[in-house]
């Protein structure tokens, strides 16, 4: 039982992945597990693979194993809810029986004195499959070079689109986002030359974080626009890593600066401060590092789920730790609003960090909360929506983040007259109000 489940979220885990398929290029070294998983592919009813194996070696040459358990099919998540109850069943003893997936070759198909397979294999059946390599000989250690294929031809039968049908589109989202962004960093500019005597050095920080986003997303709809028409990336794989990298330490940087109240509130940050960003950041280096070797690898490593709980893992430890400094400017906020004789200012400076504390959650856990379930719900067709709604959350709190704390001659939160100081000074006699 506990195999049966081991395979089942092995599988289970690469269906939930963002991998995208493209010509992939696998090395298989003394591996004996029982179920290897490679690349998911949504195929329209003109889907094609071509596999090719070559310098495949067993850990036991006897010309008498039975070759028929060991080999490649193409699955999709339904049917591998079946196979596993099959599995379970005793109905059948290896996954390559089950009448439920669709055979690419076993290594029955292996010619004496050859170390190579090959075979081009028609997808007419439209589906999320995932292609799978079965090993159900105990003990046998497999060693083999592996080259993917998945692409989906035109009604002509000519143009080759190596994306997955569902994410095909990508390509125009990214450009599209990429558009927007940049139409930001024009509006931020001349937002900071109108306001310049009010300009803060955190501004100038935000049009950075603007800026990497930007070039972060060109790179990827260049990433997959190159991967659509070759299957390769051309080196525009490597930009996005380096522009993901840098945007992802400068966002997290940011909310922990406007969370501390730096350069609005105090023109300094405190040691306790400076150590979140301490642990951010190097967080931020070890999940880039992840996540570089997640999408390289493939599910095919064997350290490929390890590396997906350490992302998963460091993600959740970063967006608490950027939550801390916002609590500590409230609670500081609070305490300076009852003692400084300056109620109405502190309480508006107290209702704008709880109104960003909260948007802050919002966007961390709830988005990607949002973005798992349309993952997981979505049709294999509608795939990119997960894309859009994570990107369109991201903008919505970029916008949110700029017009909350843009530059202002006049600023609400600093211009009190006597009336709002009274009312001011009442409200905080409430303790319970103002609580997080």
């Amino acid at each position: 039982m506990a195999t049966r489940f081991t395979l089942f979220s092995l599988f289970t885990s690469l269906l939930l992945s963002l991998s995208l398929a493209e010509i992939r290029f696998s090395d298989i070294r003394s591996d004996d597990r029982q179920i290897i998983p490679f690349d998911e592919f949504g195929f329209t009813h003109f889907g094609r693979l071509e596999l090719n194996v070559t310098n495949i070696r067993l850990s036991n040459p006897n010309p008498d194993l039975d070759r028929s358990k060991i080999g490649f099919f193409l699955c999709t998540r339904d049917s591998w809810l079946h196979v596993i109850n099959q599995l379970e069943d005793g109905e059948i003893a290896c996954a390559l029986q089950s009448d439920l997936i669709k055979p690419v070759f076993t290594f029955n198909d292996l010619k004496k004195d050859h170390d190579s397979l090959s075979k081009i294999v028609t997808q007419n059946d439209a589906d999320q499959y995932t292609l799978v390599f079965a090993n159900c000989l105990t003990s046998l250690k497999v060693s083999m070079d592996v080259k993917s294929v998945m692409y989906n031809l035109d009604r002509g039968g000519k143009v080759r689109d190596y994306l997955s049908a569902g994410k095909t589109i990508l390509p125009r989202v990214y450009y599209l986002l990429s558009l927007i962004y940049f139409g930001l960093v024009g509006v931020w500019i001349y937002v900071l030359y109108r306001k310049r005597l009010t300009v803060y050095r955190i501004h100038f920080f935000m049009l950075a974080v603007v800026i990497l986003k930007t070039v972060n997303l060109l790179c990827e709809a260049e990433d997959k626009s190159y991967i659509k028409r070759t299957g390769y990336a051309h080196g525009w794989d490597v930009l996005f890593y380096i522009f993901s990298f840098l945007k992802g330490i400068t966002l997290f940087t940011l909310i922990v600066l406007i969370g501390t109240g730096w350069s609005f509130l105090k023109p300094y940050l405190q040691d306790k401060e400076k150590k979140v960003l301490m642990i951010v950041i190097p967080l931020q280096v070890v999940a880039n590092i992840a996540q570089v070797v997640i999408d390289e690898t493939g599910p095919y490593g064997q350290d490929w789920i390890t590396w997906k709980q350490v992302f998963l893992l460091v993600d959740v430890v970063c967006c608490c730790a950027v939550l801390f400094p916002i609590v500590w400017s409230i609670k500081n906020l609070r305490e300076a609003a009852r003692t400084d004789g300056k109620a109405a200012v502190n309480l508006m400076k107290l209702t704008l960090f709880r109104q960003y504390y909260i948007v802050v959650i919002c966007y961390i856990y709830f988005t990607r909360v949002v973005v798992y379930a349309l993952e997981t719900i979505t049709s294999y067709k509608y795939l990119w929506t997960s894309v859009v709604a994570g990107e369109l959350a991201t903008l919505a709190f970029y916008v949110f983040t700029g017009y909350k704390f843009k530059p202002e001659a006049h600023n609400p939160y600093f211009v009190v007259d006597d009336e709002e100081e009274e009312a001011a000074a009442e409200a905080l006699k409430l303790e319970d109000e103002f609580e997080l």
